[in-house]
């Protein structure tokens, strides 16, 4: 069974790269902080800037990565509206997805052609099983590329080379099981800090137990360098694509739709850009009314982004787009395994334990992740959820009831996606 993901789930390629203890050295930057809802900011000034101005810097660049939160509603309008306005100032322009892998290219290929409608798309893409998030949240992204005939990328990879990359390292994987993804260039001290903080906040997923952090990685424990490799290669495999795209003829622009831990602080996916020797590439993310202003730079003086742009808190905790059961997922034969339960979610009190093996929902056979995913989403806030699961050997019927409104995140389960292929819907 492939390794699955399903919505609220992603590693650091959602979260902010968060830089530490550093307070950033730019006080005018911080005392200009927060940027008011739809307000462009300058971090290393802290300085306004006018959208007009902004896009004059972005068009001559090879690529804009849009870094998202991959539940957040606001970020993904906020997409929408700066690719309209950077294809407002230029046609030649090739829009990148870290949601597909690569061997979903012909179906990205037929959705801008026309040739396949929504459901079809969906469907023939794996969506519920690659990428799981709520379709509504993308699908105007896609009716852009669809309706201005923008070609898409798949800048992916399969996400059972990095969980294989995670578990065994990058050396232990043949190379041409590595679809031909060269050798990422090393992390440098701050992105192996950052990465070691989601480490830690994950040890029993992660491998390793927490541990202080040394600035190189090869003086880490052996779970968190394979950790690094994973991450790397995630960014690297992303930055090949990018460079490929904008090598097409009239060197198109790439609008790269990625996870906001890819592309923060220049660690990811431009780290890796630079390395095959495509400098210059362009960093834009929001930045939540509730945001610690302090991550706008880091001590050294690195800035988050080119710009951010002020948005309210982030909607992620109350998306409109269904209910979650709040557990994290992986692999069972003829089922799903609950690897771990968030605290005070729907499935803690349902009575879903770490271990158990979902075998149907709402009297539907769940044969793999997507199955439940597909379930979930139908299912309506304030309904009952019926589940088989086996525990031990037995089967129980247990019974998940989504509260009537969508609430806060619920605590024990970080919505990032692992390297190891894990998942929570």
């Amino acid at each position: 069974m492939k390794p699955y993901l399903l919505p609220f789930v992603s590693l650091l390629c959602a979260c902010a790269a968060v830089p530490g203890s550093g307070s950033g050295n730019g006080s005018a930057t911080v005392a200009a902080c927060p940027p008011a809802p739809g307000e462009w900011r300058q971090p290393e000034t802290g300085r306004t800037v006018a959208l007009d101005a902004l896009l004059d810097t972005l068009i001559g660049r090879p690529a804009v990565l849009l870094g998202e939160t991959h539940t957040s509603p606001e970020d993904h309008r906020w997409q929408l509206h700066t690719l309209a306005a950077l294809h407002g100032r230029t046609a030649n322009m090739v829009m990148g997805f870290e949601a597909f892998p690569r061997r979903l290219q012909p179906v990205l290929d037929r959705w801008v052609a026309g040739e396949i409608e929504e459901r079809a798309f969906l469907e023939q893409s794996e969506w519920d099983d690659v990428w799981g998030f709520p379709p509504p949240l993308y699908m105007p992204l896609f009716d852009f590329a669809r309706m201005h005939r923008i070609p898409m990328v798949a800048l992916n990879v399969e996400r059972s080379l990095v969980a294989r990359i995670g578990k065994e390292g990058w050396d232990a994987v043949p190379a041409e099981a590595r679809e031909g993804i060269g050798r990422p260039a090393p992390a440098g001290p701050s992105y192996i800090a950052a990465l070691s903080r989601v480490h830690k906040a994950h040890p029993s997923t992660m491998g390793d137990r927490a541990f202080a952090t040394s600035p190189e990685a090869d003086a880490a424990p052996p779970a968190f360098r394979r950790f690094i490799e994973a991450q790397l290669t995630w960014d690297r495999a992303m930055a090949e694509a990018i460079a490929t795209a904008h090598a097409r003829p009239g060197n198109p622009l790439v609008v790269a739709i990625v996870g906001r831990g890819h592309a923060e602080y220049g660690f990811g996916i431009p780290h890796q850009m630079a390395d095959l020797g495509l400098k210059g590439a362009a960093v834009l993310v929001t930045w939540p009314s509730g945001r610690d202003c302090a991550e706008l730079l880091l001590d050294d003086g690195t800035a988050v982004a080119d710009a951010v742009f002020g948005i309210t808190a982030n909607e992620s905790a109350a998306s409109p787009h269904g209910p979650k059961l709040g557990v994290r997922l992986g692999p069972a034969n003829q089922g799903v395994r609950i690897e771990e339960v968030a605290a005070g979610g729907v499935a803690a009190a349902a009575g879903i334990e770490v271990g158990d093996i979902i075998r149907e929902a709402a009297g539907r056979p769940v044969s793999q992740p997507g199955d439940l995913a597909a379930t979930i989403r139908r299912q309506p806030f304030g309904t009952w959820l019926p589940l088989t699961v086996e525990r031990s050997g037995r089967s129980l019927d247990l019974v998940a009831r989504f509260p009537a409104h969508p609430h806060p995140p619920m605590s024990g389960l970080n919505p990032h996606r692992r390297p190891d292929g894990g998942s929570s819907p």
